[in-house]
């Protein structure tokens, strides 16, 4: 797990909320606090979707709608003059995702050995932070997993010009 300050505001909410940069993550929570707070619970009500709109949208194997498909929905109550006092938005990775990331390390985790790889973005007393976070099903002391996560995060966001200090 590593803690990133995200230096640059309002350039990383123009990616996260004006690009597909985050588009592939999945939405597990969303909480923005202004004049009121919203909590959005990104789980996908698939009784809302046809079985072949949920074929077409690619989301038959999913838990949690995509970032993308609620990202206008966010720029819609965050934009304004006056900027949200907090906002919170747990993002973590498709199934796909998941595997090409445990494909790609030589590590001996299974997809079911994991519950989730999670992004934490947090904007609280003018500060943004972006945390990462893996959630086991098993008891492991190998950090290997981790330690990658963390080292593609960093790498994520250097490929997308985010800037960012280690906490």
């Amino acid at each position: 797990m590593q803690a990133l300050e995200l230096t640059d505001v309002k350039s990383f909410m123009n990616q996260l909320l004006k690009s597909d940069v985050f588009d592939h993550f999945l939405l597990q929570e969303a909480v923005i606090t202004s004049a009121v707070s919203f909590v959005i619970d990104g789980r996908i009500n698939k009784g809302f979707y046809s079985e072949n709109e949920l074929e077409e949208l690619s989301l038959t194997d999913k838990t949690f709608l995509p970032f993308g498909m609620l990202r206008n929905n966010f720029f819609d109550l965050i934009k304004g003059k006056k900027t949200p006092s907090s906002f919170k938005f747990i993002l973590l990775l498709s199934p796909e995702n998941l595997r090409r990331t445990l494909n790609s390390i030589s590590g001996s985790f299974t997809e079911n050995d994991i519950t989730g790889v999670f992004l934490n973005i947090r904007y609280q007393n003018q500060l943004l932070t972006l945390t990462t976070g893996i959630s086991y099903r098993i008891f492991t002391p190998d950090k290997t997993l981790d330690n990658e996560w963390d080292r593609l995060v960093r790498q994520f966001l250097k490929q997308h010009n985010i800037s960012f200090e280690e906490l």
